[in-house]
């Protein structure tokens, strides 16, 4: 009998927008064609939030919604709420505090967490830390980003791959051993020459000569992204199994960051995981930066059963990186 005291999740929800576009649609934008970006990324659709005054906080608000409906559960009882983001309200203005505020979690405090699409990932680390510490006991964890509203539509290096939404998990205490496990994470400060707003920031503080510039959209370089991708992705996942000496026949699924089928094909053959072991929705809707491993968690959830071994991966700009490996808690029922 395990007695020491692990971090689980216990609870899942999710949102996307209705407004879809295609790449149908966006063969009207930009120079591409729809085989083109299936073959490069595996997407062919992506959800848009376009209403007027929505920002990231209206996803995140409707996806911890969705799991306090789903779990059944008081947003008095939540101690601390997450949220992980790169595409915030606003500056200054934490968006977890409006989040907890308009969800009724008011016993909670909370604040944003920023390492792009590795944002969850880390996160989870965040959540289990300060539950297995026995400090808190019930942590809110919320991947949202309004990736819209910094992609650059007549860039097609970009505007093909991102989508908005937004996923959420609770963590919580438990005795069974049951929960996250262990984590493996790299960081690589070279990176944000390849991937990165240039303006608004410290550095360049948003001026005329920015805006005319278009020097607050997200820019790429695609094939340089890419490699780092592949081999740092691959090779946190193969390092977590390493370490803890599980063969690719322990994992029932893999649950990897949704940038890009062939990073994501690349990572599972590094692992020798079979193809119905590793979960994707990429297809429907793109990169959504912070929130695609809790999209993944809450369009999957019915196939998890209790003491599942889950190897997640991500990879993201700064760069960041990582692994985790969470053994699920509970039986899932369909929803």
């Amino acid at each position: 009998m395990n007695n020491k005291q692990t971090a689980a999740i216990t609870a899942v929800g999710a949102y996307v927008p209705d407004n879809i576009l295609s790449n149908n649609d966006l063969e009207q934008m930009v120079e591409t064609t729809d085989a083109w970006i299936r073959s490069r990324t595996g997407i062919s659709e992506r959800r848009i939030l376009n209403e007027e005054g929505q920002g990231t906080s209206y996803m995140a608000i409707r996806a911890a919604e969705d799991l306090l409906r789903r779990g059944n559960l008081n947003p008095k009882d939540i101690d601390c709420l997450l949220v992980c983001t790169t595409t915030p309200d606003m500056s200054v203005a934490a968006t977890a505090a409006y989040v907890a505020t308009k969800i009724g979690a008011t016993n909670a405090f909370g604040y944003d967490l920023q390492a792009a699409c590795s944002g969850f990932l880390y996160g989870m680390s965040t959540a289990a830390a300060y539950v297995a510490s026995g400090r808190y006991k019930k942590v809110l964890l919320i991947g949202a980003d309004k990736m819209s509203s910094i992609v650059n539509y007549e860039d097609r290096t970009t505007c093909i791959i991102f989508g908005d939404g937004a996923g959420a998990v609770l963590f919580e205490p438990n005795e069974e051993g049951f929960g996250l496990q262990d984590e493996y994470f790299r960081v690589d400060g070279t990176g944000r020459e390849h991937l990165r707003i240039e303006a608004g920031g410290s550095m360049l503080p948003t001026s005329a000569e920015t805006i005319a510039a278009k020097q607050h959209y997200i820019k790429q370089e695609g094939k340089t992204v890419f490699k780092f991708a592949v081999s740092n992705m691959a090779e946190a996942a193969e390092q977590i199994m390493k370490r803890n000496h599980l063969s690719h026949e322990d994992i029932q699924y893999l649950v990897p960051h949704q940038a890009n089928k062939r990073i994501i094909d690349a990572t599972a053959s590094r692992m020798g995981v079979s193809d119905e072991k590793v979960l994707t929705n990429i297809e429907h809707y793109g990169n959504t930066t912070a929130a695609t491993l809790p999209l993944l968690l809450s369009d999957f959830e019915h196939l998890f059963k209790k003491g599942d071994n889950l190897i997640f991966a991500a990879f993201g700009g700064g760069f960041t990186w990582g692994a985790t490996w969470l053994k699920w808690a509970y039986q899932s029922s369909k929803h």
